[in-house]
């Protein structure tokens, strides 16, 4: 595959489940955190049941970034704990493979918060 269509099905994956997200919030009543959430849970459903490992073999980062791509991470994180620490890893697994994601989430988030002028909603 060159690099080309690489890119194509890397900004194709991404959109389309982009578009999916932005179809979601259009036309249901969910909100934004229910969705987030039901991509997450998807993401974790779709890689146990093997599907979603196609789908990232096709879109490679623009079907790992996206909050599916972070349910797919933890999963994968759980297989690989359970098959080296047993049933400890179920706990630990998932959350080891995502840790350095967490943190930057998080130090940028702190970031943000210290650099930007706090402001109150009026209403």
């Amino acid at each position: 595959m060159d690099i080309v269509t690489k890119y194509l099905c890397v900004f194709a994956v991404g959109g389309i489940l982009c578009t999916i997200a932005q179809i979601l919030i259009d036309k249901t009543k969910l909100t934004p955190a229910r969705i987030l959430v039901l991509y997450v849970v998807s993401g974790v459903l779709l890689t146990a049941i093997g599907v979603y490992d196609y789908v990232v073999k096709i879109g490679h980062f623009g079907a790992t970034i996206p909050l599916l791509g972070f349910g797919y991470s933890l999963c994968k994180g759980v297989f690989k704990a359970v098959d080296e620490f047993g049933f400890r890893g179920i706990f630990t697994g998932g959350l080891a493979d995502v840790a350095s994601g967490i943190v930057t989430a998080l130090l940028l988030a702190l970031t943000a918060a210290l650099v930007s002028k706090p402001k109150s909603k009026k209403q």
